[in-house]
């Protein structure tokens, strides 16, 4: 049975005997202490409150009013468990109940969300893994106008990681409307509904993109667009090389020309050295280096890669006309010497082409006295190339973004429009496996000279001399030198 409480008159009593009997200091004392007992983590609370009571007539009456409340706040959280557990339990006593707390994984993580036309947006994020796998959730789109009109679309979902994702997995959606929802210009709100289940009960609603009054530009989606040629890179992790940074951008930049753009993600690989070396072509304005740093928060695939290059593609999907999707370790090359323009204009029926890998070794290097490897550029002596053949290695991409709702890394299977695969006559990619993360020289296993002209065996793999990237080491550093300066 619950005690009543004593009359007023006793507890004030109690109190005017404790300060009678204690100095002030006591009683400030006494608010510090429930002052640091209410801000214990609940582990600590649960040790501390499980103890005995304190002896009256000191600060234990403060506290205990705080334990108090505490164990009210835990018998309301817990109350209408308990209550449905008795009930249930009561009638049946074999009946089992499965009480659920916390969240798992979110139900959507958004990135990004972006107008991709007069009326359609696309909307990239990640979303429990399992929802997806084994449930049913959809999506719907609201456009709110300032003016207050509003207009509601059914939304198309597409998982563009082939199920690579771990804990969560990567969601595009696309938005379309029957007709351009910001068409007076007034501005509004995007809003999305994502749905647990079937069920149109169980929803969160809000809000992913805003546009204000007047900023809508159809000549934003018509080109010609600001770009020729746009790279979308993975996301950056680990120990990156400064130096391998550096080559590779001096020649990509080269290779792409003037009217090209660079997009990285920095995921913890951007340190202060290879900051140093992307400056000076972000000042230049061919380069932006984005902070991704938050994603390892969420356990997607590979460092959220899937989810970065789809952001990366609708971000910037009007800014240019091609966009390239490869690593920091791979370079793009033309065989016969022919112009990227030319080309990319005999393959622009096609929505996307894949690029054949030229597979390099990272550490085999002519054992050559005359040769100052440590002044020399990675491509400029890693010259040693797989030759296996009739195996199948991992291709890269170019599309174009605006025939792309969703893409992967290696290519896209969300576009309108075909894709060509029979590329190798016309372009490559020389892929330096390893190296991007090697500190030291790169040079650390050495052949004699005879090795140009036979097939080199390591690691039970056949390797063949190939110079071709080495014959362009001193245009790039020539084109380096007048682009930038000297270093």
């Amino acid at each position: 049975m619950r005690k009543d409480s004593p009359p007023p008159s006793a507890a004030v009593g109690r109190l005017y005997s404790c300060f009678d009997t204690k100095p002030l200091v006591a009683a400030l004392l006494a608010l510090t202490l429930v002052m640091l007992l209410w801000n214990l983590p609940p582990y600590y609370q649960n040790l501390l409150f499980t103890t005995r009571p304190l002896a009256p007539c000191s600060s234990s009456s403060s506290s205990a009013a705080v334990t108090s409340q505490v164990a009210d706040e835990r018998k309301y959280s817990s109350a209408s468990a308990s209550a449905s557990v008795s009930a249930s339990t009561a009638d049946d006593p074999n009946k089992r109940v499965f009480s659920s707390y916390g969240i798992a994984a979110a139900l959507f993580v958004q990135m990004g969300a972006y107008r991709g036309g007069p009326a359609t947006f696309a909307v990239v994020g990640l979303a429990s893994k399992p929802t997806h796998v084994f449930g049913k959730p959809w999506y719907k789109c609201e456009w709110v106008s300032n003016n207050g009109s509003s207009v509601r679309a059914k939304a198309y979902k597409m998982l563009p990681d082939w199920g690579y994702g771990r804990v969560y997995t990567v969601v595009v959606v696309n938005c379309t409307f029957s007709s351009n929802p910001n068409a007076d210009n007034s501005g509004g709100k995007l809003n999305l509904f994502a749905y647990y289940g079937e069920s149109q009960r169980r929803y969160e609603k809000f809000t992913v993109l805003e546009e204000a009054p007047g900023s809508y530009d159809e000549s934003k989606y018509l080109p010609p667009y600001q770009y020729d040629y746009l790279y979308c890179g993975s996301s950056l992790y680990g120990n990156v090389s400064e130096s391998r940074i550096r080559e590779w951008m001096a020649y990509h930049a080269w290779f792409f020309g003037p009217r090209s753009h660079f997009v990285f993600h920095d995921a913890g690989g951007v340190s202060p050295e290879v900051r140093s070396a992307l400056d000076p072509w972000v000042r230049a304005g061919r380069a932006t280096v984005q902070d991704i740093r938050g994603q390892a928060e969420f356990d997607g695939y590979y460092h959220n890669q899937f989810l970065v290059v789809n952001d990366c593609l609708h971000r910037y999907r009007l800014a240019a006309n091609w966009t390239f999707f490869f690593d920091v370790d791979e370079y793009i090359y033309l065989p016969d010497g022919s112009s990227l323009e030319s080309v990319l204009k005999e393959f622009s029926n096609y929505t996307q082409f894949t690029i054949e890998q030229n597979p390099m070794s990272s550490s085999l290097c002519i054992n050559d006295s005359s040769q100052d490897y440590p002044k020399q550029w990675g491509f400029e002596k890693l010259l040693f190339r797989d030759s296996r053949t009739g195996i199948r290695r991992d291709r890269k991409y170019a599309i174009q973004a605006k025939n792309a709702f969703a893409t992967g890394v290696h290519m896209s299977e969300n576009v309108v429009g075909g894709a060509l695969h029979k590329t190798e006559t016309k372009i490559r990619y020389y892929h330096y496996h390893n190296s991007i993360t090697v500190a030291g020289e790169l040079c650390r296993d050495l052949v004699p000279l005879s090795a140009k002209k036979k097939v080199t065996w390591r690691d039970k793999r056949p390797f063949v001399y190939d110079d071709s990237m080495k014959k362009l080491a001193p245009t790039i550093k020539e084109f380096e030198r007048r682009t930038l300066g000297t270093w």
